[in-house]
């Protein structure tokens, strides 16, 4: 097979892909792996001379209702697999995030993209990331071999957990064809304790009392004024079945009575903030903003957003203040505040959007320890030797 410059290739099956991959490994050819297309502004702006999309990887492998089980081929839309687990009454736990409202881009989330970014949602605090529901993969390195690791079944696992590795890679370590999942029940029910007028300290304070709770809250995010109100709103989800619902609710408006709940949002409208939080939609305009996503430990979220001060034009918090999602001006100076008042903390912190300019001269992801730089080169080296596939994506050079 040969290779052309600016190709696009289309495997339909894994081997297609297999020959793809070694033809491109014969002559150095370096791949950019392309699913849906909806988060092509993450990460570092790398010019490669073909592509290689999962537009054909598509379909359900194996589906079992009775055991909770899922393989999907990499190219899969998530709605599709989505929709036909609601057929079921089941769910992705992990709640995927959809990132067409920060990029203002169409196209379809696929299973391979979840998979790459590791992609989860407000839910990850009571069921874990999309890793935590991933029990399989197959995989194409850069070698042209297939890899296969993982299975139908949650087990403790010997030796190198491949599934725990790429997920969240960013496709920088091979071509994943196929993914397995667990899933979940969905609830039968959903509801939203809505506090008013918190401050980021007692937002905060009041989410840790809900998620110390025994009311088993499976989401918790705080807005600021301005994001649909004058005012800042504390967000506590509850979930299952409806009389278990209510009583938690009643239980948790008690509880946090003295911070200022007083009722809950009926489930459609629930579901709707829940999406907008899921998919950082209160950051979406003014385009023009740089969008970071911060992790770090929830008691230490406002003193962070109060230490960067003015370039923090815009913020608000998910995961109980674990996950801060914050605009900046699109600047080197904004990135490296940003950093410094972050390296205080612990944390870590991601550029999701900017222009390529800032993301091309600026540290995308988290900047690597000298050892753990040594480590991760070392990854790649031995899943793609050539760095073949979304080389520089992640490290330069890696």
């Amino acid at each position: 097979m040969t290779l052309a410059s600016e190709a696009m290739f289309a495997p339909a099956s894994e081997d297609e892909a297999v020959d793809i991959v070694r033809a491109a490994a014969a002559r150095a050819q370096k791949l950019a792996i392309v699913g849906g297309g909806t988060r092509a502004g993450l990460g570092r702006p790398c010019s490669h001379g073909a592509a290689l999309t999962t537009t054909r990887l598509d379909g359900v492998v194996f589906y079992e209702p009775a055991e909770m089980v899922i393989a999907l081929r990499s190219g899969t839309p998530v709605a599709a697999a989505e929709a036909l687990l609601a057929q079921r009454g089941q769910m992705f736990p992990f709640e995927p995030m959809d990132h067409r409202p920060l990029y203002a881009t169409s196209g379809e989330p696929t299973i391979g993209g979840v998979v790459a970014g590791n992609v989860s949602g407000p839910r990850r605090i009571s069921v874990g990331a999309a890793r935590d529901s991933l029990i399989g993969i197959r995989l194409v390195n850069g070698r042209g071999e297939a890899i296969k690791n993982g299975g139908r079944v949650m087990k403790n696992v010997t030796g190198l957990d491949l599934v725990k590795l790429i997920c969240g890679a960013h496709g920088t370590l091979g071509l994943v064809t196929e993914a397995i999942f667990k899933v979940l029940p969905r609830p039968e029910r959903e509801a939203t304790v809505v506090i008013r007028r918190l401050d980021d300290q007692g937002a905060i304070a009041a989410m840790a009392a809900a998620l110390g709770s025994a009311y088993n809250v499976s989401g918790a995010a705080h807005v600021t004024p301005g994001m649909g109100r004058e005012f800042g709103r504390t967000f506590f989800r509850v979930e299952g079945f409806a009389a278990s619902v209510e009583h938690r609710v009643g239980g948790l408006i008690k509880l946090l009575a003295p911070f200022g709940a007083k009722h809950a949002l009926a489930e459609e409208e629930s579901r709707r903030l829940w999406r907008a939080i899921r998919d950082a939609e209160f950051l979406a305009e003014p385009r023009e903003r740089a969008i970071w996503r911060v992790s770090l430990k929830p008691s230490a979220g406002a003193e962070f957003v109060k230490k960067l001060g003015p370039i923090a034009q815009a913020h608000f918090y998910d995961w109980g203040g674990g996950l801060v999602w914050l605009a900046s001006e699109t600047s080197s100076a904004a990135a490296e505040t940003i950093r410094s008042a972050l390296a205080a903390f612990g944390g870590h912190a991601t550029l999701v959007r900017a222009p390529d300019g800032l993301r091309a001269s600026v540290d995308v992801f988290e900047p690597l320890s000298p050892a753990l730089a040594k480590l991760t080169a070392g990854i790649k080296a031995s899943f793609d030797p050539d760095g073949i596939f979304n080389f520089g994506r992640m490290y330069p050079g890696i």
